[in-house]
């Protein structure tokens, strides 16, 4: 069933862009460039970060799924959250997604720019990015079909990296091949060569590489078929990125040692480099800046939506609700490339520690993100809905996500200085929308009061 949410867009992503917008969605610069910081902080052991991050993910596509079954809307979660927990709680968890994906924006753009320093370390770093800015914002605006086109070969460029690595990841260990080993999980300090503790306190960056997998949901509107559509979608991303996450940093982490690796250089590259095959480094040097684009691209896509739904609410600036002649909403868009934009200062400024500050105040969206599906779907089921395509283990894995969530956060302020900037952010975000919020009812009450005093006044104006 299509909702008032939807109106205005044109059904144009297919299966096989929803499908490779899915997967593509759940790799970007956590895994391509995250990766090689944490192994160098972490050691082997990270793998147990990715498997436990990876098994609450799968939860909460599987939670996703039996909500878009239950309506298909392109307002995705914030839709639900307000059927099923209140309106605060869409206004909330829609403004924290637009701030994990404002942040992710951020992370992506210095990223880009970290990437083409491989080949010209003396271009600006901060045009780089701008540039990296201005095409993705030139895609968004022109067609939904242009968009989901365009990351239909972006996910598949990052698909076909990752599986490349696989294959060549596991020849090179197979057969002994350099340093390639099964021993480096053990060796070179063992497997917790900094410590049991950091295992947990990479939690946090490892949740923010898994990020994205929930905008196959905010798809759902502008998709042909739905219920035909998104329960191959989502347990396509569910296994796929099983394998290419928890698989990707296995390898990593037995194909050179962990010593190789390290903070603001991609882990792939660094391996590729290390073959020794002159043009190896360039090419997956190449699709990483692909995949950053693809997720800022996505990004931009995710946040116009969201904004367009909360602004026909007037739960946001009512110019982000504004859709296009090609039936896309240009003002969320604007609003949202205006944030990465505003995001390029923290990275002249802080250009070490941009990428992290970024990730970790991203990750509080996600959680939101997480935690407000996971949450929704509990309350779907305890309505009595009965779903074709039910999230396994329910309530009992809902509770365990929950409190994996609540988790992460609690050890953010343990960790790094960058966790903890994002930490102590926490609650002023929080007081920023309970304001809002605030104020948005103060303004609908006098609304509903003119309109009492004076029948001609429309209080849904």
């Amino acid at each position: 069933m299509r909702t008032e949410s939807d109106e205005g867009y044109r059904h144009s992503l297919g299966n096989r862009q929803v499908q490779m917008i899915a997967i593509g969605g759940a790799i970007g610069v956590g895994l391509f460039l995250g990766a090689g910081g944490r192994l160098a902080a972490t050691g082997p052991a990270l793998m147990i970060s990715y498997a436990a991050a990876g098994l609450a993910a799968f939860f909460v596509m599987r939670a996703l799924g039996e909500l878009v079954l239950y309506r298909p809307v392109s307002g995705s979660f914030v839709e639900y959250a307000g059927e099923f927990i209140g309106p605060w709680a869409a206004f909330a968890s829609g403004w924290m997604y637009w701030i994990n994906w404002a942040f992710t924006g951020i992370a992506e753009l210095v990223a880009i720019a970290a990437y083409i320093s491989y080949w010209a370390p003396g271009f600006p770093r901060w045009l780089t990015a701008l540039i990296a800015l201005t095409f993705v914002l030139a895609v968004n605006l022109l067609s939904v079909r242009i968009f989901g086109e365009l990351e239909f070969w972006f996910a598949l460029l990052k698909v076909l990296a990752i599986v490349t690595f696989l294959v060549v990841g596991l020849a090179l260990v197979l057969f002994s091949v350099g340093q390639a080993t099964p021993g480096n999980l053990v060796s070179h300090g063992g497997f917790f060569p900094t410590g049991a503790p950091l295992v947990l306190m990479s939690l946090q960056s490892v949740v923010f590489a898994y990020a994205s997998i929930e905008l196959v949901g905010i798809t759902a509107g502008e998709t042909a078929r739905p219920h035909e559509v998104m329960p191959k979608a989502i347990n396509g991303v569910v296994w796929r990125i099983a394998i290419f996450y928890v698989g990707s940093v296995v390898l990593l982490a037995m194909v050179l040692p962990w010593t190789a690796y390290r903070a603001g250089t991609s882990p792939f590259v660094t391996v590729f480099d290390g073959l020794g095959v002159p043009w190896a480094a360039d090419a997956m040097n190449l699709i990483v800046i692909t995949a950053a684009l693809s997720s800022c691209n996505s990004g931009l896509y995710a946040t116009g939506r969201i904004l367009r739904s909360m602004a026909r609410k007037g739960e946001a600036p009512r110019f982000t609700g504004t859709l296009s002649s090609r039936h896309v909403p240009i003002g969320g868009i604007v609003f949202t490339a205006a944030m990465f934009l505003g995001g390029l200062v923290l990275f002249y400024f802080l250009p070490e520690r941009a990428f992290n500050i970024a990730t970790a105040v991203a990750s509080l969206g996600v959680i939101t993100t997480w935690g407000t599906l996971v949450y929704c779907q509990l309350r779907l089921r305890r309505s009595g809905h009965r779903s074709a395509f039910p999230m396994p283990g329910a309530p009992y894995t809902n509770w365990l996500t929950l409190a994996f969530l609540a988790l992460v956060v609690l050890l953010m302020p343990f960790a790094d200085e960058d966790q903890r900037v994002a930490f102590y952010l926490l609650p002023v975000l929080a007081g920023a929308i309970g304001l809002g919020w605030l104020a948005l009812r103060r303004r609908r009450a006098a609304t509903v009061i003119d309109s009492v005093a004076d029948p001609a006044v429309n209080p849904a104006e």
